[in-house]
C-alpha cells in the first residue's frame, strides 16, 4: 500500500484516509452538506409564499378599506337619527330609509327562512343518504353552475313563476322566494364540506353504540358541521342583503308612503334604493349623497350580521 492508495480499515470498510474522521461512511460530508442546501431552499421557499400571502392580505385588506373609506367619506354626512327612523319626503330629497331597512330585513329573513332547511337537508341527503354515483354527480355539477347563474337570470324566473304563475304579485313573498333560490347553492355547498370534514370515526362510533342514521346524523355528525354550515349562512346573509336584480322584478318598488302590512306587498329595499336614487332620481345634487348613505348603512347591516353570526359560531365552537 503506497501514497494515495494507502487506506485505514475501520468498521470493516474501506475509508480513504482525506475523506473524513476515521470510522465516517464514504460520503458523509457531501451528503450533510446537500441536505443543508436543501434545507436553506424550503426555508427560502416557505419565506417567500409568507410574504406573498402577507402580501395578498393587506392588499385585500387595504381594497376593503379604500371601499369602506370611500363610502363612508361621501355618506356620513347625512347618517343621524332621522335618517334611519323617518320616512322618506319631497322626492327622496329628505327624510329618511326606514322603509328601505325594514324591508331589507324582511327579504334577508324570508329568503334565509326559506333557504336554509332546503340547503341543509339537500345536503345532508347527498352526503350521508343518496348513493353515490353518476346522478349525485351530476346534481353538484348542478348546483355548482346554478351558484354561477347571473342573478338577474333569478330575477326573471321569480316574475314568471312566483309573480305571475302562482299569482303572488311584486311583493316580500315573490321576492323572499326568489332570493332564496338565489343563495340556496351557497348554502348546500357549504354544508356539504362541512358535513364531508366530519370524521368517519364519529359515524362508526354512534352505529357501533346502537343508533339509527338518523340519531347519527342529528347527534353525532350535525353538531360537528354545525360551524361549517353556519359559515355558509352567513355568506348567503351577504349575499341575499346586496342583491338588486331579483328583487327589482319581484319586490321592489322606488317609493312608498307607508310600511308594507302584509307579505304580498311591495318594499323598498336598500341595494335597490341606492340604484334607484342614482340612476333614476330627478334631484341629483341632493339624493347622491343619500345614495352613499344608504350604502353605509347596508354596509354596516351587513358586517354587524355576520359579526354577529361569527360570535354565535364562536361561542357554539367552545360550549360544543
Amino acid at each position: 500500500m503506497r501514497g494515495a492508495e494507502d487506506r485505514a480499515i475501520t468498521g470493516g470498510r474501506m475509508v480513504p484516509r482525506g475523506a473524513g474522521a476515521p470510522g465516517a461512511p464514504v460520503g458523509t460530508r457531501p451528503a450533510e452538506a446537500e441536505a443543508g442546501v436543501r434545507r436553506q431552499r424550503r426555508q427560502r421557499r416557505q419565506t417567500g409564499m409568507f410574504a406573498l400571502m402577507i402580501a395578498a392580505l393587506v392588499i385585500a385588506l387595504g381594497f376593503l378599506a379604500l371601499l369602506v373609506g370611500f363610502v363612508a367619506a361621501r355618506g356620513i354626512s347625512v347618517i343621524n337619527w332621522e335618517f334611519i327612523t323617518q320616512m322618506p319626503r319631497n322626492a327622496m330629497t329628505e327624510g329618511g330609509i326606514l322603509p328601505a331597512i325594514l324591508g331589507t330585513f324582511y327579504l334577508v329573513v324570508g329568503a334565509m327562512v326559506m333557504a336554509t332547511p332546503l340547503g341543509v337537508g339537500s345536503a345532508i341527503f347527498l352526503t350521508e343518504y343518496a348513493r353515490q354515483g353518476p346522478v349525485v354527480r351530476a346534481i353538484r355539477i348542478g348546483v355548482n353552475n346554478l351558484a354561477g347563474v347571473p342573478s338577474v337570470v333569478f330575477g326573471l324566473f321569480g316574475l314568471a313563476v312566483f309573480v305571475k304563475m302562482f299569482g303572488f304579485g311584486v311583493s316580500i313573498l315573490s321576492g323572499a322566494l326568489t332570493l332564496g333560490i338565489v343563495v340556496l347553492p351557497t348554502i348546500i355547498r357549504a354544508s356539504e364540506e362541512a358535513i364531508l370534514a366530519v370524521p368517519a370515526s364519529y359515524r362508526e362510533a354512534s352505529l357501533a353504540l346502537g343508533a339509527t342514521k338518523w340519531q347519527t346524523v342529528r347527534y353525532a355528525v350535525l353538531p360537528s358541521a354545525m360551524p361549517g354550515i353556519l359559515t355558509g349562512c352567513i355568506l348567503g346573509v351577504g349575499r341575499v342583503a346586496g342583491e338588486t336584480a331579483p328583487i327589482m322584478f319581484t319586490a321592489a318598488t322606488f317609493f312608498t308612503a307607508r310600511l308594507p302590512g302584509s307579505i304580498f306587498e311591495e318594499v323598498q329595499a336598500l341595494p335597490y334604493h341606492i340604484y334607484a336614487l342614482v340612476t333614476e332620481g330627478t334631484h341629483p345634487e341632493a339624493q347622491v349623497p343619500i345614495a352613499f348613505g344608504t350604502a353605509l348603512v347596508l354596509l354596516a347591516l351587513v358586517l354587524g350580521v355576520d359579526l354577529a353570526a361569527i360570535i354565535l359560531r364562536s361561542r357554539y365552537e367552545k360550549t360544543r
